[in-house]
């Protein structure tokens, strides 16, 4: 599955990394080296690992935030390019928005700038957080901005989700209802990507995971269901004995 892929030849899952390495500067060692991933689509996969073993700086390449020192991103068989961003819906691990907008005024922008993103879904999800759409992004705490944030992604259709810590920043009575958002909103043929240290709380909606080592490498992978079965632990549980090894 992590086999390395010299040549640039079209593939047919929704993500393919190959061969990825990334450094930010001179003389330190890469947060990401050799670095190989290819999913389906239809799944939900956990991105797990500590802090600074390079699951964020993954997203950014993927997105075209960064640029890889070497290797190449393909989404739907395609070289990522303007074309592709246009297929994937980033939720950051910070919050971007301007905070002297409204709610309602960050419906129109989405609404105007992605042609695969439905207001009604919108409207429908804030509703249910009970957040009004007439507030200003300045006025909510921290927490609901990135309900917002996390409602304005999954209101778009699609091909690939790369969620950065979805809720890491929320009381844990709302984790529930934003995995409950994730998986009965996202387009069902799409993949998400998650990333978080609060395996406990997501391992329930995942199909596949991923542990990431420090130096950005693949550690242990496999599907949620199967490796609990046949460890006979959780993925928390598998997830502290590997890092407690590591």
């Amino acid at each position: 599955m992590f086999e390395h892929l010299k040549h640039e030849q079209p593939t047919s899952g929704v993500l393919e990394c190959r061969g990825l390495t990334k450094s930010y500067s001179r003389g330190e060692p890469p947060v990401l080296r050799d670095f190989n991933l290819s999913l389906p689509s239809g799944r939900i996969v956990g991105l797990l690992g500590p802090n600074g073993c390079g699951k964020s700086t993954l997203m950014k390449l993927i997105v075209g935030l960064l640029t890889p020192d070497s290797g190449a991103v393909f989404i739907s068989g395609e070289k990522t390019s303007y074309k592709t961003n246009g297929y994937v819906s980033y939720l950051p691990e910070r919050t971007y928005f301007d905070p002297s907008m409204k709610v309602c005024e960050l419906i129109k922008f989405f609404s105007d700038f992605y042609t695969d993103f439905d207001p009604s879904v919108a409207e429908k999800m804030l509703t249910s957080l009970n957040i009004n759409k007439n507030s200003k992004l300045k006025t909510l705490s921290k927490g609901t901005k990135e309900k917002v944030q996390l409602v304005m992604v999954m209101s778009r259709k699609a091909k690939l989700y790369l969620l950065d810590e979805p809720i890491a920043g929320v009381d844990p009575a709302a984790r529930d209802y934003i995995l409950e958002t994730i998986i009965s909103n996202r387009n069902p043929e799409a993949t998400v990507i998650i990333t978080t240290h609060l395996i406990h709380d997501i391992e329930g909606v995942l199909d596949d995971f991923y542990f990431m080592g420090r130096s950005g490498e693949i550690l242990m992978s496999g599907e949620a269901e199967a490796t609990r079965k046949e460890q006979g632990k959780t993925l928390d549980e598998l997830f502290r004995e590997v890092y407690r090894c590591y």
